[in-house]
């Protein structure tokens, strides 16, 4: 999988690294997590236009790179920017998708599209951070993502899972929220997380011996130091012993699942990714990601593209009628988006460059109100004509379905209060 722009430029990544966590198992030491979102509306009525029943959990599709918006759900046909997809129409007026996302054409009364996202960023490390947190990336802090928000501040106390999740990518931290909320990141969907039981030769009286030696270490770092991320620390062992124990580490394997479920998620890791998010959020977990790299198409962007959609159409489908067979639909914010879009224009590789102008990104249920699009592109897909959505409004409205007040406030350890997102306002008409 290719990484480099699933963390934010220099500066800021170098302060929110992923978990180290396997040299930590192996010691008998578990350190399981990840080193581990006013303007003129009113923060107050924004936090009140969400559902009654906030959503239990969110699940992130994550597309990497950045997907052709014109490509995948805002084709635009006969246009000489509208390359050589047809566009495939759905029971909602007003909502094409591309012909290579039938399943999901099937679902579209159960999806918001917002087809007239916008921002300036067109870097992948800053454009992926400020989807991430809300915010564009800044040298003198790092702001934490909205799965450690939610975990930060819907997680229960002594949960035995982690309350975020990221399947296929380390995601983005929790920055000054602390390492505690951090992301456990599971490189591999479908079976265990690597080096969750002992060590070798390590049984529980002695792994216990180890972690009371760690808590003794840590005793004598804090007197001599002060340092007040050792509680941070603290909380990541505590979490990771709790997971190593938990029955509902289970969990993480689809082995169980009917084989007619895992077909219809697909026989892939982004697939298998779905899958597991619906069972870790049947069980508690509040935020998970799942990740789909490679739409970074600057070549072969149809070829490339097409085989992507082969991938997404059928877990994205199948996780929304799954999780409606379970009555779950309602109560789990689905969203899939990029960093940006592509250009409008082919280029001599027969690719689509980066293109943070005009981009799409679907929600789905959570509170959501299905069967609508929000927006439109011009006829070419380059600017958008209506609705302009910003990523801190799209943030906002994430947060504040997931029952969080997007207008929160946190002190960073500098004394800097940060709120949720960047001036973010809730998008009430994509609300039901």
């Amino acid at each position: 999988m290719d990484r480099r722009s699933l963390r934010p430029p220099a500066s800021p990544a170098s302060l929110a690294p992923p978990f180290a966590r396997r040299d930590l198992l192996r010691a008998g030491m578990s350190s399981i997590f990840g080193a581990i979102v006013s303007r003129a509306f009113d923060p107050t009525r924004a936090f009140a236009a969400s559902p009654a029943r906030p959503a239990g959990a969110c699940i992130l599709l994550w597309l990497n790179g950045g997907p052709s918006h014109i490509d995948t759900f805002d084709p635009k046909p006969g246009r000489p920017t509208g390359g050589s997809f047809k566009a495939l129409k759905t029971r909602v007026p007003g909502m094409t998708l591309s012909e290579h996302l039938p399943r999901l054409a099937e679902r579209a009364h159960e999806i918001a599209l917002v087809r007239s996202m916008t921002s300036k960023e067109g870097n992948h490390g800053r454009a992926q951070y400020f989807v991430h947190t809300g915010y564009a990336p800044n040298p003198t802090v790092v702001h934490p993502s909205l799965g450690a928000w939610t975990s930060a501040k819907l997680s229960e106390a002594r949960a035995e899972l982690p309350a975020f999740v990221s399947i296929g990518g380390p995601s983005f931290g929790a920055g000054f929220l602390g390492v505690e909320n951090g992301p456990f990141v599971l490189q591999k969907a479908g079976a265990l997380p690597a080096d969750v039981g002992l060590a070798p030769g390590v049984d529980p009286a002695r792994f216990a011996r180890r972690l009371s030696a760690l808590g003794a270490m840590e005793d004598r770092f804090a007197g001599a130091t002060g340092d007040a991320k050792v509680e941070g620390r603290r909380e990541v062992y505590a979490k990771a012993v709790r997971l190593m124990e938990t029955p509902k580490l289970e969990a993480f394997d689809v082995a169980s699942e009917p084989a007619a479920t895992r077909a219809a998620y697909g026989d892939t890791d982004f697939g298998r990714g779905c899958l597991v998010a619906r069972r870790l959020v049947e069980r508690g977990v509040r935020f998970v990601e799942v990740v789909l790299d490679g739409w970074d198409t600057h070549q072969d962007n149809f070829g490339r593209a097409q085989s992507l959609m082969a991938t997404l159409d059928p877990a994205f489908s199948a996780l929304l009628a799954d999780l409606l067979a379970r009555n779950r639909l309602g109560s789990t914010l689905v969203a899939c988006m990029g960093e940006f879009g592509r250009t409008p224009r082919i280029n001599a590789n027969d690719g689509r460059d980066h293109w943070p102008d005009a981009w799409s990104a679907v929600l789905a249920g959570g509170g959501i109100r299905g069967g609508v699009v929000r927006g439109a592109t011009d006829e070419d897909g380059a600017k958008v004509a209506s609705a302009p959505t910003k990523v801190p409004d799209l943030l906002a409205t994430m947060a504040s379905l997931l029952g969080l007040d997007p207008a929160l406030s946190e002190t960073t350890p500098a004394g800097r209060p940060i709120a949720l997102t960047d001036d973010g306002v809730v998008l009430r008409d994509l609300i039901a």
